[in-house]
């Protein structure tokens, strides 16, 4: 595991399950390094990851979160561990790629949840993208017919939707910014037993 210990790229998934490895082959189809951890020890997902990629790094919660870029691909109840694994957030861009289908309005504060992540992971640049789509779609290459699988990413902050919206584009991915996380957070996320109007709408957009 030297691989893993000394080294931290700087993108890293926070979980390990069919969303995060569909995230994990975007990367690697990509040759872009990425971390990925989960709750376990990383020994017990290095056979998956290798066969997803060299550029994919088992590494543990407390290596992974040194990275700038974290995805947070983990069950919704999860996040406030992974939030209390770090003192502040500050500096680092949080990708919300959550879905708080099942949890009541009244615990998320009746807020969007992506507004109630954002205050789990203080100080962090929150941005909600990669949700909408299923994981077995998002696992397919986003090349499509000559176009590229859209992704709808919403945020307060511009700076981070701008790079996020460049990764995006870097792994494969058309970005559509469908604005703030109280606008744009409200159509792609899943709260009570409704979900946001974009979720799972599985669109091709050609240049």
């Amino acid at each position: 595991m030297s691989k893993s210990e000394n080294k931290v790229a700087g993108y890293a998934i926070i979980g390990f399950g069919n969303i995060g490895k569909a995230l994990a082959k975007a990367f690697a189809r990509n040759g872009i390094e990425v971390s990925i951890a989960t709750t376990r020890d990383p020994e017990s997902f290095v056979s998956a990851a290798a066969a997803i990629g060299p550029v994919v790094i088992p590494t543990t919660l407390t290596e992974a979160v040194k990275a700038d870029i974290i995805f947070l691909a983990v069950r919704f109840e999860s996040l406030s561990d992974v939030a209390k694994s770090l003192p502040t957030w500050q500096g680092k861009i949080i990708v919300d790629v959550t879905n708080a289908y099942g949890v009541p309005p009244e615990k998320l504060g009746g807020q969007p949840s992506s507004s109630f992540v954002a205050q789990a992971f203080t100080g962090g640049k929150l941005v909600k993208g990669f949700n909408h789509l299923i994981a077995a779609i998002l696992d397919q290459d986003p090349a499509v017919h000559g176009g590229r699988r859209v992704v709808f990413l919403a945020s307060d902050d511009d700076g981070a939707v701008a790079e996020i919206a460049a990764l995006a584009e870097n792994i494969g991915f058309s970005p559509i910014k469908p604005g703030g996380l109280s606008e744009g957070g409200l159509l792609v996320q899943a709260r009570g037993n409704s979900w946001g109007r974009l979720i799972f709408q599985d669109q091709i957009k050609f240049d």
